[in-house]
């Protein structure tokens, strides 16, 4: 069979390309429909493709709507905040940032001072039209919007990882925390969304209401429409499997793309793209017909090559960065017992294993505050996509690589 020119490209580091992105259409239409009257809080595990689908959003805008995209994990203050989107406002949509710089005379001042702009110039312009811009930026955030509102036509703006950025806050300055959250809130309830210009959609790989909760804040983003973008179903993966491979020419036996779903389990794009990627390769190396057998092998040489390990590696290092004692070190013990089980582990075998971890441990915890820790663990394992409830109060890991990689290395 031949190769087909058109089959999309695998993708195992950065987002899907607008034009590959697969199996959204309908969750995209019903996205831009909602944000016609609402604010959106997109809400996706890590390696799910929630930033492939903010991509799509940048790249193929409706309704009239003008899209920024904006990553801000490493951002430190409310200032930087603004700062950044108003330099990625300038870098794609120049002609926009002059309507908005009319009657603005920070922004006038900022690109006047920009001869020929350079990546990052901009924004050093910004700085300089305000050298108190930090104690300032309420101020320059309320122009910022009023300016959008003023324009006459809609404006998406897409903040992707806020909840690195509320941690950042948090451990920078807790009482700027509670004061940005509650201005960001007033400016999106006033006026009302469906009367608005300016659009937010929010987007997070940690869940952000249980970041907030955990920060006592919940109620201050609550307005927002949380919208889940959907895991893809075993059918889903299976044409996958075959486009990707059909699609290069390799022939395969037709239980191959089901012995590879089932490896994967509640399958996470980015181990899907891996997987088979390297199926493929290991056809190309060796053309052949491929068998189940070559499933079993590919996936077991994942679990040990470099390629898979610095993106597992981070599913048991950023526990440390987003959970807090006692479910820091529970979660790992947790996750160690079920990777050593074989269809996972019951609710209350789960809670005995916390309890003996508190114990082993030393932690001193009243018993209905041990309660909440491990209800609100459990909670934040199945939302961060380590575990998923398999049956009724039966827990075993969302991923079959990452669950073979964990018994290997953590268990």
């Amino acid at each position: 069979m031949p190769p087909n020119l058109d089959c999309p490209k695998f993708y195992t580091g950065a987002p899907v390309d607008s034009s590959d992105l697969m199996f959204r259409e309908a969750f995209l239409v019903e996205l831009w429909e909602t944000l016609r009257t609402r604010h959106v809080l997109l809400t996706a595990p890590r390696r799910t493709g929630k930033t492939s689908v903010m991509d799509h959003l940048r790249d193929f805008p409706q309704n009239g709507f003008t899209v920024v995209y904006q990553n801000v994990q490493d951002l430190t203050h409310p200032a930087d905040f603004f700062q950044t989107i108003l330099d990625t406002l300038q870098d794609r949509h120049s002609d926009f940032v002059k309507r908005l710089a009319k009657g603005w005379k920070l922004l006038t001042d900022a690109l006047g001072k920009v001869a020929e702009v350079d990546i990052g110039e901009f924004k050093v312009r910004l700085r300089e039209t305000d050298p108190n811009w930090k104690d300032n930026w309420r101020q320059h955030g309320d122009k910022f919007l009023g300016q959008i509102r003023q324009q006459g036509s809609p404006v998406l703006l897409i903040v992707d990882e806020l909840p690195d950025m509320l941690f950042n806050l948090k451990r920078e300055n807790p009482a700027l925390l509670r004061e940005f959250l509650a201005w960001f809130r007033a400016q999106r309830q006033n006026p009302h969304p469906s009367e608005d210009h300016a659009r937010w959609l929010i987007g997070g790989s940690v869940n952000l209401s249980g970041t907030l909760d955990a920060l006592g804040l919940v109620d201050l983003i609550n307005d927002l429409d949380d919208v889940p973008l959907p895991v893809l179903v075993d059918v889903q993966v299976i044409e996958f499997v075959q486009l990707m491979l059909a699609g290069r020419g390799v022939e395969f036996e037709v239980a191959v793309p089901e012995c590879l779903r089932m490896h994967l389990g509640r399958p996470i794009p980015l181990f899907m793209q891996m997987a088979t990627q390297e199926l493929y390769r290991s056809w190309k190396k060796a053309p052949r017909k491929l068998v189940s057998a070559d499933v079993d092998q590919v996936f077991a040489q994942l679990v040990v090559s470099t390629a898979a390990r610095d993106k597992l590696q981070h599913y048991y290092s950023r526990i440390a960065k987003y959970y807090e004692e006692p479910r820091l070190s529970a979660a790992h013990a947790l996750l160690g017992q079920i990777s050593l089980s074989s269809a996972g582990l019951s609710r209350t075998a789960l809670s005995q294993e916390f309890e003996r971890h508190l114990a082993q441990a030393g932690q001193v915890v009243p018993a209905h505050e041990r309660k909440r820790h491990f209800n609100q663990l459990l909670r934040d394992l199945e939302n961060d996509f380590y575990v998923s409830e398999i049956a009724d109060n039966q827990y075993d890991f969302a991923s079959g690589l990452l669950k073979a990689w964990w018994k290997k290395y953590y268990a």
